[in-house]
C-alpha cells in the first residue's frame, strides 16, 4: 500500500470543484434576476413544475433523503419560492411553487437549459465526461461502499506502522 497522501485530498478537491460550479451558476441565477433562488433549488422546482408534491416525494424524486429535501423546501419557502400545506396525514407535508416561483420559471429553465448545454461541452473537453464519472462512481460505491474499501485497505498487511496501530478500528466495515 502506498505511503503517498496527496496534499489536497480528492474529496477536498471535488468538493472545491462543485463549490465553484455551483457558484457560477449562482451568479447566472443573480444575473436573470432570481433574488435568493439557489442553485440547489432546481431538483425541486423540476418536480414543483409539474404540480403539488410531499417531501417524501421529492425526496424519492430528486434522490436525497427526506431530512435534505425538508431543508431544502424550507430555504425555498423562506426565500418565497415555495409554501408548504398540511397533507391528508398531518404529519405530511405538501409543497408548491409560489406564484412568484412559476412566473419565473421561464428564466429558471433558460438558466437550466444552458447550464446543460455547458456541461455538455466541458464533458467534450475532458478525457472522462463528469456526467460518466458521477454515473460510475455511484455504481462502485453501491457495490462497496467507500467504508468498506477503507476497511479492506486497513486490512492490508503491508500498510504503514500507522495504519498497523490503529487497524481494529480502521478495519470495521
Amino acid at each position: 500500500m502506498s505511503d503517498f497522501v496527496p496534499a489536497r485530498a480528492l474529496g477536498t478537491e471535488l468538493r472545491a470543484l462543485f463549490e465553484q460550479m455551483d457558484a457560477d451558476v449562482g451568479r447566472a441565477l443573480a444575473d436573470l434576476g432570481l433574488p435568493g433562488y439557489r442553485p440547489r433549488f432546481s431538483p425541486v422546482v423540476r418536480v414543483l413544475a409539474e404540480g403539488p408534491a410531499s417531501v417524501r416525494d421529492l425526496a424519492a424524486a430528486t434522490g436525497v433523503t427526506h431530512s435534505a429535501a425538508s431543508q431544502t423546501v424550507a430555504a425555498m419557502a423562506r426565500a418565497g419560492w415555495a409554501a408548504q400545506r398540511v397533507g391528508a396525514d398531518a404529519r405530511e407535508r405538501i409543497v408548491e411553487l409560489t406564484d412568484s416561483a412559476r412566473a419565473a420559471l421561464p428564466a429558471i429553465r433558460a438558466e437550466w437549459e444552458v447550464t446543460a448545454a455547458a456541461l455538455a461541452a466541458l464533458d467534450a473537453e475532458l478525457p472522462y465526461p463528469l456526467t460518466t464519472f458521477a454515473t460510475d462512481l455511484r455504481a462502485a460505491l453501491e457495490r462497496s461502499p467507500f467504508r468498506a474499501r477503507m476497511a479492506a485497505a486497513a486490512r492490508d498487511p503491508h500498510a504503514s506502522a500507522d495504519v498497523a496501530a490503529h487497524r481494529e478500528a480502521l478495519a470495521r466495515a
